[in-house]
């Protein structure tokens, strides 16, 4: 039997004496052993029993995952409560593909989607509709309050939950996840405690205006890796108030700090809970320092990397939504095409864009005129993974363009900022 070096309490050591089965004496193992590598000196209870796992996807390759998964079925185990996941990796209906694209999606990566979508569900997934990389929006549910300890995975919901939401959560990875759902215990350590949760940098904007989500995030990701930064000067153009749209703002903010960095957790002086709480307290005495001013800013995005094989080609398919886009994103955009278009005198889009959301979001929109008017528009509204989507190599051979840092720094899609992506999908420009 493992010996641990963090300290148990009488239930959890009994668990993992295998007190309660072997399936749960293995867990119980999992996450201890993960906490010792931490250095964790004890486990926590998470208060927040709603999990979101990270691993959406069945990837035969992945014979491990579904075997643990046979096994804890076996052993009747669940969640403490149900959990959200991932977005699916595939739409055929909106993202359609080739006979040559499905038969590699189909047969090759994601043929054991089916089989997973089944374990998710005896083990505790909440719905049909659960499967979306932004499980904090109102309309999915899954919202955890300031200081709750979560068992979640997904770089991007982690880092909103601990920043935007003020919850406590290490950016875990898949089935560390699910077990700490399990147990409802995680190890102690990192973001869960109050030193982890202090700033290493200190990010002072010198900006002109409201600088683009994607980008700003993408700077100071790339800048602080891991660490925590404290954003001062960004409450100058969005207010001390976290109302829909700064959420929104925020969401793609961090998403690209957590995806072009490490970021698991930032400050926004003013703005997210903790500062508006602690302050500047929150920085360490030796943090480091980062301007950004209009030209760094303007230089990070330069540098972006165009992957495509003629660097001077059109794009031919456009991603908007990476994470899925808020109920006020997917009204934003819709306004905006439907009054480019206008403006230009085209009926549709210049070409193929899929627009992403989560399917909570997706029925609320239906339910909305625009829902007519985007579909009307040529645009495709989809509940899909887009970086799921370009795992298949075959898509490298389209020039996929993008407004998510996320989908640009993991795939070989092109980033564009949100105004010029606009222009190009309403023919502003050649």
């Amino acid at each position: 039997m493992y010996q641990p070096k963090m300290k148990l309490t009488k239930e959890e050591q009994a668990i993992l004496e295998g007190k309660q089965g072997e399936t749960m004496q293995q867990i119980m193992e999992t996450i201890v052993r993960f906490g010792d590598i931490f250095e964790a000196p004890r486990l926590v209870d998470v208060t927040h029993h709603e999990g979101h796992l990270v691993t959406s996807f069945g990837i035969g390759i992945i014979k491990p995952l579904f075997t643990t998964m046979d096994k804890i079925i076996k052993a009747d185990i669940h969640t403490k409560a149900k959990f959200t996941v991932d977005p699916r990796p595939l739409d055929y209906t909106n993202v359609r593909c080739n006979l040559l694209e499905k038969l590699v999606f189909n047969h090759i990566l994601y043929g054991e989607q089916k089989r997973y979508e089944e374990q998710l569900t005896a083990v505790g997934l909440k719905d049909a509709n659960a499967f979306t990389c932004a499980c904090y929006l109102p309309e999915v549910g899954n919202v955890p309050k300031k200081g709750d300890i979560l068992s979640w995975a997904e770089s991007s919901a982690v880092n909103y939950a601990n920043s935007v939401l003020g919850a406590r959560v290490n950016r875990n990875s898949g089935m560390i996840d699910l077990f700490g759902s399990i147990l409802g215990k995680v190890p102690e350590f990192g973001l869960l405690t109050d030193e982890g949760r202090k700033a290493k940098w200190k990010v002072i904007l010198k900006l002109s205006k409201l600088p683009e989500a994607q980008i700003l995030g993408s700077a100071i990701g790339m800048k602080v890796m891991e660490d925590v930064p404290y954003v001062i000067g960004l409450d100058k153009f969005l207010g001390n108030d976290l109302n829909d749209d700064v959420k929104s703002y925020l969401k793609d903010f961090g998403a690209a700090t957590a995806s072009n960095g490490a970021v698991g957790l930032y400050h926004i002086d003013g703005l997210t809970p903790e500062a508006k709480e602690l302050g500047q307290k929150l920085i360490n005495k030796d943090a480091k320092e980062y301007i950004i001013d209009d030209a760094e800013l303007e230089r990070v995005y330069k540098n972006y990397p165009v992957m495509w094989k003629n660097p001077n080609a059109k794009g031919n398919l456009a991603f908007i939504g990476c994470p899925h886009l808020s109920f006020n994103q997917l009204n934003e955009w819709t306004d905006k095409i439907v009054n480019g278009l206008k403006e230009t005198g085209r009926k549709k889009v210049t070409i193929r864009t899929i627009i992403t959301t989560a399917p909570d979001v997706k029925e609320k929109f239906l339910k909305t005129d625009r829902y007519d008017k985007l579909i009307s528009a040529g645009v495709k509204l989809s509940c899909i993974c887009p970086l799921m989507y370009t795992n298949n190599p075959l898509t490298k051979m389209r020039r996929i363009m993008t407004t998510s840092n996320k989908l640009r720094t993991y795939s070989v899609a092109r980033y564009y900022k949100s105004d010029d992506m606009l222009d190009i999908l309403v023919g502003k420009r050649k």
